[in-house]
């Protein structure tokens, strides 16, 4: 088995040095070409390492998952469409209900309070410390603010010192404690909250350029005109910022359609939380079943792919302007 510093010096000094080599020859080829011809070639030489690491990272394993998504658990025996038809079969159920919640929840809620961020921060003289605030949790990874609030939801049966701190806070006022994570779609409710509690800094600063960009003029006229703040931003504001609420959405979508680390390190599809990602790890590295991960992962392609294009032909459409 490969050793670690064996691999760092693979990567650190065998590849540039491959990739220099090649250049060199692809140069030295070019050399013996006419003007003309080397002229229309050496684009390609340049291209040539580019296009053989996206065909080894990105091609490969997406043509060889594909393929053994019509394979059984070892991806040796044929299997047809068992694989998606499992997907799709009574113990997905509950995995492609909580990714629909997840769908739904998740990208409403970033994106209204990104939204009130966005609109309330513009207009006070603290704009910059208080966006600071909100922006402070994306410094965390994902999988930091899960353990952070794996404690905060900590549970412990009543009579016994609460070591969460809402629990802490909710049976202060006399109440019982919840078991916030091991209650069935309060615990999803809980983890959406912390993606929402993550992705909402990047959120509200892509909202927050795009309203800073409302042109000023416009807003004035409609107030001189006695148009009340709901109307403004009804009328002027959210028309001009709708291709930066279309990223927000889109991206959102994606982000909820692969959640995965949140959920693995905080219950691990534990009472009723599980989604499509953790589904398809557990199947591939607990089950060890390839066909069943597999379909799972060309599945997670398929519904994203749209998604993608959408996001794509905003970004075109914007440049196009």
């Amino acid at each position: 088995m490969t050793s670690v510093p064996a691999l760092i010096v693979i990567g650190a000094v065998g590849i540039p040095a491959v990739v220099y080599l090649m250049l060199g020859l692809g140069e030295r080829i070019l050399s013996r070409l006419t003007p003309r011809r080397a002229h229309g070639v050496r684009p390609w030489v340049w291209l040539l390492v580019p296009l053989a690491v996206i065909a080894l990272i990105l091609v490969y394993p997406l043509v060889a998952t594909i393929a053994y998504a019509f394979f059984g658990a070892d991806g040796k025996v044929w299997a047809g469409l068992a694989n998606f038809a499992w997907a799709f079969g009574d113990q997905m159920m509950q995995v492609l209900g909580n990714n629909v919640v997840w769908l739904i929840v998740f990208p409403v809620a970033t994106l209204v309070l990104a939204l009130i961020v966005a609109v309330l921060f513009d207009r006070v003289k603290y704009e910059k410390l208080a966006m600071t605030l909100i922006i402070l949790p994306t410094a965390i990874s994902f999988t930091a603010g899960s353990i952070i609030w794996r404690q905060i939801y900590s549970y412990k049966p009543g009579g016994t010192p609460q070591t969460g701190v809402l629990n802490a806070l909710w049976t202060a006022t006399g109440a019982a404690p919840v078991p916030w994570l091991q209650t069935p779609f309060v615990n999803t409710l809980c983890l959406i909250f912390v993606a929402v509690w993550s992705s909402l800094g990047v959120a509200a600063l892509i909202l927050s350029a795009a309203v800073k960009n409302v042109p000023a003029e416009l807003v004035e006229a409609s107030r001189l005109d006695g148009a009340g703040e709901w109307r403004i931003f009804r009328s002027i504001t959210l028309p001009a910022i709708l291709p930066a609420v279309l990223v927000v959405v889109t991206t959102e979508v994606i982000f909820a359609l692969k959640v995965f680390d949140i959920v693995y390190v905080m219950t691990n599809g534990n009472f009723g939380t599980d989604v499509i990602a953790n589904k398809m790890y557990s199947e591939l590295f607990a089950a060890n079943n390839l066909g069943h991960a597999s379909a799972i992962a060309v599945i997670l392609l398929i519904v994203a792919l749209p998604i993608v294009i959408i996001n794509i032909r905003q970004f075109r459409a914007e440049e196009a302007r």
